[in-house]
């Protein structure tokens, strides 16, 4: 049944300006992460990266993704949101600025590396500043709110990268995009706080990682996300190239027609969090209101892609499809980014998505690999419009694989009793109530 105790629970009005602050992070988070792929998709950056090394260049932002969510998930739930937040941002901001200063696909390697490694605790970081700040019903709605901050970079990036780098060049831009970056910074170490109610519970001794990944549902949400995640980033990290090279866009032309399928895709964040959120007041379970609309979510991003070798004929065709599909990832996410806290302590909520996002690492490394590789041989053999269809529906089939463990394999998304006692025995043994 609902809880009806959380749900008339009256929360401070401050937590809007503490998801704001991590909407904000995300924006910017994405932001640094996706200029490099505008950037890189036409000019000087394009004649200097192929195809093969960009998805080099990308595998290796994931593999740092991959080994930073190994341990950044924790270091956040140890050190608290406020410290931990802060070293996320400071370190993927100055590895952004980095990228004004490399002339090569092998430093540009390494910087997007470093990149990687920063910007994977933005998302243990919101989630775990989304716990403490928001009751359970709520979750669902804050997390889409501080997520929708990827898809509205994604809207600015491309007419906003591309006016820096046609007016002042690529170097410059990321000099200045970082500057944002370190603005945050500053507001947000004399902004944020953690609120008296949950202090002590965000405080608490961590779960070990093994005891956690033990569980059934990280250990399986995990696998589901090296599947359903790297769809995403086929959206986002190879749509320019895509309309560069399949529709003969232009950079300036790319500036203002990529956004729409960004627009779309934000919208997913919140009608995904807010159509949770109904379901719950219905009097839906919270548990099975949460995986029915995940559920769903992942359909809605398999359907265009499996497809769309068929039913894209013109640029607008293509932009809905990564449309779509991009509104069935976000609103997926806003849902899962909310489960953790619904099955495990809260002081271990950054440490599973974290986990989680091993998955998400190794998979968007893998298949970004793979991405470059299959365009450059099959546009040898045939033609660059086959070579996309098959990656169209390659990353459709990822898409349902993702679908069916979640269905199948994670089991229900309510509390794991296990690891709950284990916290109250730390935390007892911790202060002295347990001899």
């Amino acid at each position: 049944m609902t809880d009806t105790s959380a749900i008339n629970f009256k929360p401070s009005k401050m937590r809007w300006i503490m998801i704001s602050l991590a909407f904000t992070a995300t924006l910017l988070n994405y932001v640094h992460r996706m200029s490099f792929n505008l950037l890189a998709a036409d000019g000087e950056l394009r004649q200097m990266i192929p195809d093969s090394a960009f998805g080099n260049i990308a595998a290796a932002f994931f593999i740092a993704y991959m080994i930073s969510n190994a341990f950044s998930g924790f270091v956040i739930d140890k050190l608290g949101t406020r410290i931990g937040y802060s070293l996320c941002m400071a370190f993927w901001t100055t590895a952004g600025l980095c990228h004004a200063f490399v002339v090569s696909p092998f430093q540009f390697g390494v910087a997007r590396f470093f990149l990687g490694i920063g910007e994977a605790g933005n998302w243990p970081a919101a989630l775990k500043l989304t716990t403490e700040w928001f009751p359970p019903h709520e979750r669902s709605t804050a997390s889409g709110i501080f997520n929708s901050g990827s898809a509205l970079a994604l809207i600015i990036v491309p007419p906003l990268v591309t006016f820096l780098g046609l007016e002042y060049g690529w170097q410059a831009t990321f000099i200045i995009l970082a500057m944002f970056g370190y603005l945050w910074l500053a507001v947000f170490w004399f902004v944020y706080y953690t609120p008296t109610s949950t202090v002590k519970e965000s405080k608490a001794k961590i779960i070990p990682p093994l005891k956690l990944f033990k569980t059934r549902f990280v250990s399986m949400f995990a696998l589901s996300k090296f599947f359903l995640d790297p769809v995403w980033y086929f959206v986002t990290f190879w749509i320019a190239r895509y309309l560069v090279d399949i529709h003969n866009l232009s950079l300036k032309e790319i500036g203002f027609y990529g956004i729409l399928p960004f627009l779309i895709a934000d919208v997913g964040n919140l009608v995904g969090g807010y159509f949770t959120q109904v379901l719950i007041k219905r009097g839906m379970p919270i548990h099975k209101a949460r995986k029915l609309v995940v559920c769903l979510s992942a359909g809605v991003m398999a359907a265009p892609l499996l497809v769309a070798p068929w039913i894209i004929t013109s640029p607008v065709s293509a932009l809905l499809v990564f449309g779509i599909c991009g509104f069935g990832y976000t609103s997926y996410t806003a849902n899962s980014l909310a489960v953790p806290a619904e099955i495990v302590p809260s002081n271990a909520t950054a440490s599973v998505w974290g986990l989680g996002c091993i998955g998400t690492g190794l998979g968007g490394a893998v298949f970004n690999y793979f991405s470059g590789s299959t365009l450059e041989r099959i546009t040898a053999s045939q033609s660059h419009t086959i070579a996309y269809d098959y990656l169209f529906v390659g990353y459709g089939i990822l898409a349902v694989i993702g679908l069916l463990i979640v269905i199948f394999l994670m089991g229900p998304f309510t509390k794991h009793e296990g690891l709950h006692k284990f916290a109250e025995e730390q935390n007892s043994l911790t202060t002295g109530l347990v001899p």
